[in-house]
């Protein structure tokens, strides 16, 4: 019995090593969204860090339709990096999570 306890436990540190390093990969994996008009471009990364911002000109003009223009593209390029980021961090999970029975959470 103590021997499946610890066999989980190194199971799980194991999991638990793998998620940081997922965690810390998913900060080079980029996320690219446009507005449809292309007028504004954002960069993400999968941990939803906001790397960069491209405004065309004719967007400066008005400011209640820059800030719509950020919320929208903002918006879609979160979901798509939290869309990533769970998948990623999901599948490292299911991987390491030690054999229990009735435990299949991630079925």
């Amino acid at each position: 019995m103590f021997g499946d306890l610890m066999g989980m436990m190194g199971k799980l540190k194991e999991t638990q090593k793998k998620v940081e390093e997922t965690k810390k990969r998913l900060d080079t994996v980029l996320v690219d969204e446009k507005s449809n008009d292309d007028k504004l471009k954002v960069t993400l990364t999968a941990n939803r860090t906001i790397k960069s911002i491209s405004i065309d000109d004719s967007l400066l003009q008005d400011k209640e339709e820059l800030e719509d223009y950020l919320v929208l593209t903002l918006n879609k390029a979160i979901a798509k990096a939290n869309q990533i980021n769970e998948t990623e961090l999901a599948a490292v999970a299911k991987d390491g999570m030690p054999n229990i029975p009735g435990m299949d959470m991630f079925k």
